[in-house]
């Protein structure tokens, strides 16, 4: 059995998509969720609709409800509604982020979405094989 990197916990299937939320990804950056959405937000060109969209309230509510750790008392909560990001969006964040931890980070995270597609492919393949005896 393989061993579950931390980044490939915080990936989501979210409308079809496997996605990182950007808290989690702030985080692995080791910025504040606020910085990483200004950085976004400076260069919004680069996060098209298929790299990074924002949570409905119904997803931002499931989600929060599929937390434990939810800190009880005012401003224990964002705001506004979070952002979630493709591989392809987590890939651009690369050309807006560039500490060495992002860079390690970013190497981290394509690594795990790789891995995923793997075993994704992997599952598909012992299924047909099973499908066939």
């Amino acid at each position: 059995m393989a061993v579950v990197a931390p980044v490939d916990r915080v990936i989501l299937l979210l409308r079809d998509r496997r996605v990182i939320v950007d808290a989690d990804l702030a985080r692995l950056y080791g910025v504040p969720t606020k910085a990483l959405i200004q950085a976004v937000k400076r260069n919004l060109a680069r996060f098209p609709a298929d790299f990074m969209f924002q949570l409905t309230r119904e997803e931002t509510s499931s989600l929060r409800s599929q937390s434990v750790t939810l800190n009880p008392g005012r401003g224990a909560h964002r705001k506004y509604r979070p952002y979630a990001f493709t591989q392809e969006g987590v890939a651009m964040l690369s050309s807006v982020l560039r500490s060495q931890q992002a860079i390690n980070a970013n190497i981290a995270i394509m690594r795990s979405f790789v891995r995923l597609r793997t075993m994704l492919t992997t599952n598909v393949d012992l299924a047909r094989k099973l499908d066939a005896l």
